[in-house]
């Protein structure tokens, strides 16, 4: 279940008061301290393939469209 799908689910129980309070305690995502979850990409939100070296914070695909524009350059 991704984040969007909880808040759906929050509109519609959100008339009944028990339901509205169980479903939060059991479904709703936790925040995260550590993981592959916390780290996100800057530019489109990725959590996989993430890029934190030099204090970039983007994912593998957004560092090959944007490379040259960070200032690194493309060899062979």
């Amino acid at each position: 279940m991704t984040t969007s799908d909880h808040t759906k689910m929050l509109k519609q129980i959100g008339i009944k008061p028990g339901k509205y309070q169980k479903y939060l305690k059991h479904n709703v995502p936790r925040d995260r301290k550590f993981g592959q979850s916390t780290k996100k990409c800057k530019l489109c939100g990725r959590t996989g393939a993430h890029v934190a070296k030099y204090g970039l914070d983007v994912c593998r695909h957004c560092f090959r469209e944007n490379a040259l524009e960070l200032g690194f350059k493309k060899f062979s």
